[in-house]
This record gives C-alpha cells, sequence and structure tokens, in this order.
C-alpha cells in the first residue's frame, strides 16, 4: 500500500499547485519589491558621485576603495547570514536586512569624510551579504522543484528591472538639491534608506517563514506542501550524503 494512500496523488498534486498559487500571489510580489530597493541602495552612488567628491572629498580612488570594501563585506558575512537566515527564518532574517540596509544608506547621509564612507559601505556590504542567496534558500523552504525554476526567473528578471528604476528615481530625487538647504546626494540617501526601512517593516507583516505558518493556507495545502518539501529535502541530503535513494522517491 502507498504510504500516502490517505490522499489521492492528483488530490495532493492540486493542493501543492493550489498552495504554490497562493505562495506567488502573496509573497512573490513582496520579494519582487525588495530585491529592486536592495539594489538601489547598492547602485545610488553612483549617481551622486560628482557631489560627494565635493561636499565629502571622496575621490575616484576612494570609490574604488569604497567598492573594494563593499564586497569584502558581502563575502565574510555571507555565509554566517544563510545560518542566521535558516536559524530565524525568512520573516525574520530578510526584513532585518531590510532594516539594517536602509539604516547604513540613510547615515551615508551624514558622512563628512572618506573614511566615514568607507566604514558604511563596508558595513553596508555585511548588512546585505546573503540577501539574494537567502531568496533562493527561502524557496527551498516554499517552493517545490517543480515551481521553483519559475520563482527564480522572476526574481532574477527584477534583479535586472532594478536598474531600470534606480535611475528615474535617484535622478528625481537629486534634482531636490538645496530644498530645506540640504543637498540633492543627502536627500537621496534620507530617503532611499528611509524607503528601504519602511518596505523592511511592512515585509514582517507579509513574509511567512514556512507553510505551517501560513494561515492563508488550508490545513490541507499546509499537510501536502510540507510533505514534499520534506520529502525533496531528504532526497538532497540522501544524494549529498552519496546514500541510495529509497523507492518512490521523486525529484
Amino acid at each position: 500500500m502507498s504510504r500516502h494512500s490517505a490522499v489521492e496523488p492528483a488530490d495532493e498534486e492540486e493542493m501543492i499547485r493550489q498552495a504554490c498559487r497562493q505562495f506567488f500571489k502573496r509573497i512573490i510580489p513582496m520579494l519582487v519589491i525588495m530585491l529592486i530597493v536592495n539594489q538601489i541602495d547598492r547602485s545610488n552612488i553612483g549617481f551622486i558621485k560628482a557631489q560627494l567628491a565635493a561636499d565629502a572629498g571622496v575621490s575616484a580612488a576612494a570609490f574604488g576603495l569604497c567598492a573594494g570594501l563593499f564586497f569584502v563585506g558581502y563575502a565574510l558575512f555571507e555565509v554566517p547570514s544563510n545560518m542566521f537566515m535558516a536559524r530565524y527564518g525568512a520573516r525574520v532574517w530578510l526584513t532585518s536586512i531590510m532594516i539594517t540596509c536602509g539604516l547604513v544608506v540613510f547615515c551615508t547621509g551624514f558622512i563628512t569624510s572618506p573614511v566615514q564612507f568607507y566604514i558604511l559601505r563596508f558595513l553596508l556590504g555585511v548588512a546585505e551579504a546573503g540577501f539574494f542567496p537567502g531568496i533562493l534558500f527561502y524557496f527551498r523552504q516554499w517552493v517545490p522543484n517543480a515551481y521553483r525554476g519559475r520563482a527564480t526567473a522572476m526574481i532574477l528578471s527584477a534583479s535586472e528591472a532594478a536598474f531600470l528604476f534606480s535611475g528615474p528615481i535617484t535622478g528625481a530625487i537629486l534634482s531636490m538639491h538645496n530644498v530645506l538647504t540640504i543637498p540633492g546626494w543627502k536627500w537621496v540617501m534620507f530617503l532611499e534608506g528611509f524607503f528601504s526601512i519602511a518596505i523592511g517593516v511592512i515585509a514582517s507583516f507579509v513574509l511567512v517563514s514556512s507553510p505551517r505558518q501560513a494561515r492563508w493556507l488550508s490545513a490541507r495545502e499546509r499537510d501536502a506542501l510540507t510533505r514534499v518539501l520534506a520529502e525533496e529535502e531528504a532526497t538532497r541530503s540522501r544524494l549529498q550524503s552519496g546514500g541510495p535513494l529509497t523507492h518512490g522517491t521523486t525529484f
């Protein structure tokens, strides 16, 4: 007798399909917005280079060093960040990354020297570390293999779309130069940093770390999705350990 004899395969597949449809409807749009904002936070300094050079003495050489410091922080903390993600869940960790990035960007609006710029760019790399890999890991906790390619494609498309939004948004904010006697580049840091914080707070009410915690799924949908995800995780573990696959295991 099949170990799933209590649930017809076609019925279970329909439950999984419905659960994934809800995930794509409720969670993916939030992740897309978060990724776009995250990319804007990372790339906005390219639009304020001249102003930073004039106001804070950040030279072209300093910009090059800052780019390196950003990726040093990113590389050093990418693995620890994903370990925290696995421990605390997506709702806590991904939203924490958004809020922390926003705080760092906001504080960048107060810099007066290249050294301060170096420190904050390194901290931004630390804060952003694990964000994109964290989203992919989040999919493993929510989306079966059959649907994960679609989810990943949507996120990759959002990453590319961020470059379409960053220029117009940052350019519009720069036009606020000297509003309330505040330079345009400071407005960029203040507003985009605040927006990142706001999105992080909103996301904390939207993201759900696992199917078991999703109140908008029915009990049958939660059970079916949790079951197939557990089976796929067990299969990955056996493959990584070199153990044999059990009969009936599917990818």
